[in-house]
Protein backbone atom coordinates (compact mmCIF):
# COMPACT_ATOMS: atom_id res chain seq x y z
CA UNK A 1 0.00 0.00 0.00
CA UNK A 2 3.16 2.50 0.57
CA UNK A 3 2.56 3.94 -2.81
CA UNK A 4 -1.22 3.34 -3.35
CA UNK A 5 -3.80 6.00 -3.67
CA UNK A 6 -7.27 4.52 -3.04
CA UNK A 7 -10.73 6.37 -2.71
CA UNK A 8 -13.21 5.22 -0.50
CA UNK A 9 -17.11 6.05 -0.84
CA UNK A 10 -18.92 6.69 2.02
CA UNK A 11 -16.16 6.56 4.48
CA UNK A 12 -17.68 8.97 7.06
CA UNK A 13 -19.96 6.42 8.68
CA UNK A 14 -20.28 2.29 8.96
CA UNK A 15 -18.34 0.42 6.97
CA UNK A 16 -16.76 3.26 5.24
CA UNK A 17 -14.83 4.33 7.80
CA UNK A 18 -14.02 0.85 9.13
CA UNK A 19 -12.13 0.32 6.01
CA UNK A 20 -10.28 3.89 6.38
CA UNK A 21 -8.98 3.11 10.13
CA UNK A 22 -7.99 -0.37 8.26
CA UNK A 23 -6.53 0.92 5.36
CA UNK A 24 -4.65 4.04 7.18
CA UNK A 25 -1.34 2.27 9.26
CA UNK A 26 -0.72 0.69 5.24
CA UNK A 27 0.71 3.89 4.18
CA UNK A 28 -0.10 5.27 0.64
CA UNK A 29 -2.89 8.04 0.00
CA UNK A 30 -6.44 7.62 0.98
CA UNK A 31 -8.91 10.14 -0.48
CA UNK A 32 -11.97 9.68 1.55
CA UNK A 33 -15.60 10.95 -0.13
CA UNK A 34 -18.59 12.17 2.40
CA UNK A 35 -21.44 14.17 2.16
CA UNK A 36 -21.78 15.77 5.60
CA UNK A 37 -18.98 18.35 5.76
CA UNK A 38 -18.38 17.38 9.99
CA UNK A 39 -18.61 13.88 9.88
CA UNK A 40 -16.17 14.28 6.50
CA UNK A 41 -13.69 16.14 8.87
CA UNK A 42 -13.62 13.66 11.69
CA UNK A 43 -13.33 10.42 10.23
CA UNK A 44 -10.25 12.55 8.40
CA UNK A 45 -8.43 13.17 11.77
CA UNK A 46 -9.03 9.94 12.82
CA UNK A 47 -7.54 8.43 9.76
CA UNK A 48 -4.97 10.11 10.20
CA UNK A 49 -4.32 9.63 13.56
CA UNK A 50 -4.50 5.67 12.80
CA UNK A 51 -1.65 6.43 9.88
CA UNK A 52 0.29 9.05 10.63
CA UNK A 53 2.45 8.23 7.50
CA UNK A 54 -0.64 8.09 5.22
CA UNK A 55 -1.48 11.17 3.40
CA UNK A 56 -5.94 11.93 3.54
CA UNK A 57 -7.13 14.02 1.24
CA UNK A 58 -11.41 14.56 1.36
CA UNK A 59 -13.75 15.05 -1.10
CA UNK A 60 -17.37 16.39 -0.49
CA UNK A 61 -20.22 15.39 -2.40
CA UNK A 62 -23.63 14.34 -2.54
CA UNK A 63 -23.57 10.78 -4.80
CA UNK A 64 -27.28 11.71 -5.32
CA UNK A 65 -26.62 14.49 -7.48
CA UNK A 66 -24.89 13.65 -10.03
CA UNK A 67 -23.53 17.02 -10.90
CA UNK A 68 -21.81 16.73 -7.65
CA UNK A 69 -20.72 12.91 -8.97
CA UNK A 70 -18.93 15.09 -12.18
CA UNK A 71 -17.43 17.96 -10.06
CA UNK A 72 -15.44 14.98 -7.60
CA UNK A 73 -14.28 13.01 -10.94
CA UNK A 74 -12.91 16.34 -12.26
CA UNK A 75 -11.30 17.35 -8.76
CA UNK A 76 -9.87 14.24 -8.44
CA UNK A 77 -8.78 13.66 -11.94
CA UNK A 78 -6.92 17.18 -11.78
CA UNK A 79 -5.39 16.68 -8.38
CA UNK A 80 -4.38 12.83 -8.21
CA UNK A 81 -1.04 11.95 -10.14
CA UNK A 82 -2.83 8.01 -9.73
CA UNK A 83 -5.23 6.37 -8.43
CA UNK A 84 -4.82 2.44 -8.06
CA UNK A 85 -8.01 1.81 -6.11
CA UNK A 86 -11.49 2.80 -5.82
CA UNK A 87 -14.13 1.29 -3.54
CA UNK A 88 -17.76 1.89 -3.92
CA UNK A 89 -19.20 1.74 -0.66
CA UNK A 90 -21.72 4.79 -0.22
CA UNK A 91 -25.34 3.28 -0.10
CA UNK A 92 -28.77 4.33 0.20
CA UNK A 93 -30.48 1.41 2.29
CA UNK A 94 -33.79 0.63 2.82
CA UNK A 95 -34.79 4.12 4.61
CA UNK A 96 -36.24 5.25 7.79
CA UNK A 97 -39.35 5.40 5.66
CA UNK A 98 -39.76 2.94 3.67
CA UNK A 99 -42.97 3.06 1.97
CA UNK A 100 -41.84 6.97 0.71
CA UNK A 101 -40.02 7.54 -2.96
CA UNK A 102 -37.43 9.68 -2.45
CA UNK A 103 -35.77 11.10 -5.88
CA UNK A 104 -32.39 11.91 -6.61
CA UNK A 105 -31.33 15.59 -8.17
CA UNK A 106 -32.11 14.59 -11.27
CA UNK A 107 -35.69 13.50 -10.61
CA UNK A 108 -34.39 9.66 -10.67
CA UNK A 109 -35.78 7.06 -7.50
CA UNK A 110 -32.96 7.89 -5.06
CA UNK A 111 -31.71 4.01 -4.00
CA UNK A 112 -31.13 3.29 -7.73
CA UNK A 113 -29.10 6.68 -8.06
CA UNK A 114 -26.85 6.33 -5.45
CA UNK A 115 -26.41 2.57 -5.54
CA UNK A 116 -26.21 2.06 -9.20
CA UNK A 117 -25.91 5.12 -11.32
CA UNK A 118 -23.82 7.02 -9.07
CA UNK A 119 -20.92 4.19 -8.32
CA UNK A 120 -20.79 3.23 -12.53
CA UNK A 121 -20.39 7.39 -13.48
CA UNK A 122 -18.15 8.02 -10.86
CA UNK A 123 -16.48 5.05 -12.20
CA UNK A 124 -16.58 5.79 -16.10
CA UNK A 125 -15.31 9.72 -15.08
CA UNK A 126 -12.20 8.36 -13.52
CA UNK A 127 -11.37 5.41 -15.87
CA UNK A 128 -8.78 7.57 -17.79
CA UNK A 129 -7.05 7.78 -14.44
CA UNK A 130 -7.25 4.40 -13.57
CA UNK A 131 -6.65 2.92 -16.53
CA UNK A 132 -2.91 5.24 -16.50
CA UNK A 133 -2.05 3.61 -12.89
CA UNK A 134 -2.69 0.09 -13.61
CA UNK A 135 -2.88 -2.45 -12.54
CA UNK A 136 -5.94 -0.99 -10.50
CA UNK A 137 -8.77 -2.45 -8.83
CA UNK A 138 -12.65 -1.50 -8.37
CA UNK A 139 -14.54 -3.39 -6.12
CA UNK A 140 -18.55 -2.49 -5.51
CA UNK A 141 -19.86 -2.78 -2.79
CA UNK A 142 -23.37 -4.67 -3.37
CA UNK A 143 -24.99 -7.12 -1.28
CA UNK A 144 -26.60 -10.24 -1.01
CA UNK A 145 -30.42 -9.05 -0.75
CA UNK A 146 -30.90 -8.77 -4.86
CA UNK A 147 -34.06 -8.68 -6.48
CA UNK A 148 -34.55 -8.70 -10.02
CA UNK A 149 -34.93 -5.57 -12.00
CA UNK A 150 -38.02 -4.43 -13.85
CA UNK A 151 -36.78 -2.47 -16.91
CA UNK A 152 -40.55 -1.15 -17.55
CA UNK A 153 -40.46 0.42 -14.01
CA UNK A 154 -36.93 0.79 -12.96
CA UNK A 155 -37.19 3.49 -11.14
CA UNK A 156 -40.09 1.98 -9.06
CA UNK A 157 -42.86 4.02 -9.42
CA UNK A 158 -45.27 1.37 -8.79
CA UNK A 159 -45.81 -1.02 -5.64
CA UNK A 160 -42.40 1.13 -3.93
CA UNK A 161 -40.75 -0.18 -1.01
CA UNK A 162 -37.20 0.84 -0.42
CA UNK A 163 -36.04 -2.26 0.84
CA UNK A 164 -37.20 -3.59 -2.63
CA UNK A 165 -35.39 -0.64 -4.18
CA UNK A 166 -32.09 -1.22 -1.93
CA UNK A 167 -32.12 -4.93 -3.50
CA UNK A 168 -33.23 -3.92 -7.48
CA UNK A 169 -30.19 -1.60 -7.28
CA UNK A 170 -27.75 -3.54 -5.97
CA UNK A 171 -28.13 -6.34 -8.44
CA UNK A 172 -28.01 -3.39 -11.06
CA UNK A 173 -24.75 -2.84 -9.66
CA UNK A 174 -23.51 -6.43 -10.36
CA UNK A 175 -24.65 -6.41 -13.50
CA UNK A 176 -22.85 -3.55 -14.37
CA UNK A 177 -19.87 -5.02 -13.01
CA UNK A 178 -19.54 -7.66 -15.00
CA UNK A 179 -20.80 -5.56 -18.24
CA UNK A 180 -17.74 -3.22 -17.15
CA UNK A 181 -15.09 -5.96 -15.99
CA UNK A 182 -15.90 -7.05 -20.07
CA UNK A 183 -14.92 -4.17 -21.38
CA UNK A 184 -12.04 -3.46 -19.29
CA UNK A 185 -10.28 -6.69 -19.60
CA UNK A 186 -6.92 -6.71 -20.94
CA UNK A 187 -6.56 -2.78 -19.55
CA UNK A 188 -4.83 -4.05 -16.04
CA UNK A 189 -7.81 -2.42 -14.47
CA UNK A 190 -10.07 -5.03 -12.33
CA UNK A 191 -13.93 -4.69 -11.91
CA UNK A 192 -15.65 -6.58 -9.03
CA UNK A 193 -18.56 -7.00 -6.66
CA UNK A 194 -18.73 -8.39 -3.20
CA UNK A 195 -21.40 -8.90 -0.16
CA UNK A 196 -19.05 -7.96 2.73
CA UNK A 197 -21.09 -9.14 5.56
CA UNK A 198 -24.67 -10.03 6.92
CA UNK A 199 -26.64 -6.99 8.50
CA UNK A 200 -23.57 -4.65 9.62
CA UNK A 201 -23.80 -2.69 12.20
CA UNK A 202 -24.63 0.72 9.93
CA UNK A 203 -26.62 3.43 10.30
CA UNK A 204 -28.54 1.91 7.65
CA UNK A 205 -29.56 -1.05 8.88
CA UNK A 206 -30.52 0.43 11.91
CA UNK A 207 -32.97 2.87 10.31
CA UNK A 208 -34.25 0.45 8.36
CA UNK A 209 -35.20 -1.34 11.75
CA UNK A 210 -33.23 -4.10 11.60
CA UNK A 211 -31.13 -5.63 13.98
CA UNK A 212 -27.75 -5.74 13.24
CA UNK A 213 -25.73 -9.37 12.80
CA UNK A 214 -22.24 -8.59 12.26
CA UNK A 215 -19.72 -5.86 13.15
CA UNK A 216 -18.27 -3.42 10.09
CA UNK A 217 -14.85 -5.22 10.71
CA UNK A 218 -16.09 -8.20 9.81
CA UNK A 219 -17.36 -6.60 6.47
CA UNK A 220 -13.77 -4.79 6.29
CA UNK A 221 -11.63 -7.86 5.50
CA UNK A 222 -13.21 -9.48 2.62
CA UNK A 223 -13.10 -6.11 0.94
CA UNK A 224 -9.80 -5.59 1.71
CA UNK A 225 -8.82 -8.55 0.13
CA UNK A 226 -10.63 -7.18 -3.26
CA UNK A 227 -8.85 -4.59 -3.36
CA UNK A 228 -4.80 -5.33 -1.87
CA UNK A 229 -4.79 -9.61 -2.26
CA UNK A 230 -2.38 -10.17 -4.86
CA UNK A 231 -3.66 -13.70 -5.73
CA UNK A 232 -6.74 -11.56 -7.34
CA UNK A 233 -4.89 -9.51 -9.38
CA UNK A 234 -6.14 -10.64 -12.56
CA UNK A 235 -9.50 -11.83 -11.26
CA UNK A 236 -12.69 -9.27 -12.59
CA UNK A 237 -15.85 -9.66 -13.46
CA UNK A 238 -16.44 -11.53 -10.06
CA UNK A 239 -19.32 -11.24 -7.68
CA UNK A 240 -18.36 -12.75 -4.25
CA UNK A 241 -19.89 -13.38 -0.76
CA UNK A 242 -17.94 -12.37 1.09
CA UNK A 243 -14.36 -15.00 0.40
CA UNK A 244 -16.15 -16.83 -1.88
CA UNK A 245 -16.53 -16.12 -5.38
CA UNK A 246 -19.60 -17.08 -5.76
CA UNK A 247 -23.23 -16.76 -7.81
CA UNK A 248 -25.57 -13.97 -8.01
CA UNK A 249 -29.28 -13.28 -9.01
CA UNK A 250 -30.09 -15.06 -12.21
CA UNK A 251 -31.18 -12.13 -13.66
CA UNK A 252 -27.67 -10.92 -13.35
CA UNK A 253 -26.45 -13.44 -16.35
CA UNK A 254 -29.02 -12.55 -18.52
CA UNK A 255 -27.20 -10.70 -21.09
CA UNK A 256 -30.19 -9.26 -22.80
CA UNK A 257 -31.21 -7.94 -19.20
CA UNK A 258 -27.77 -6.24 -18.78
CA UNK A 259 -27.86 -4.83 -22.07
CA UNK A 260 -31.18 -2.83 -21.61
CA UNK A 261 -30.00 -1.89 -18.24
CA UNK A 262 -26.69 -0.52 -19.49
CA UNK A 263 -28.22 0.94 -22.48
CA UNK A 264 -30.31 2.93 -19.85
CA UNK A 265 -27.47 3.98 -17.25
CA UNK A 266 -25.19 5.28 -20.44
CA UNK A 267 -28.46 7.71 -20.98
CA UNK A 268 -28.99 8.63 -17.44
CA UNK A 269 -25.00 8.87 -16.42
CA UNK A 270 -23.60 10.64 -19.43
CA UNK A 271 -23.70 13.55 -18.59
CA UNK A 272 -20.71 12.73 -15.79
CA UNK A 273 -18.37 11.19 -18.36
CA UNK A 274 -19.19 11.95 -21.88
CA UNK A 275 -16.45 14.50 -22.41
CA UNK A 276 -13.35 12.88 -20.42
Amino acid sequence: MTQHTTLITGATTGMGRALALDLAPRGGTLLLHGRDASRLGAVAAETRAAGPGTTVRTHLADLSDLDQVRAMADRIRATEPHLDGLIHNAVAGGGARPLVRELSGQGHELRFAVNHLAPYALTRALLPLLTASAPARVVNVASMGQEAVDLDDVMLERDYEGLRAYCRSKLAMIMATFELAAELRGTGVTVNALHPAHLMDTPGVRAYGLAPATTTEEGVRPTVRLLLDPDLATVTGRYFDRFTDARAHEQAYDTEVRERLMKLTHELTEQVWRDV
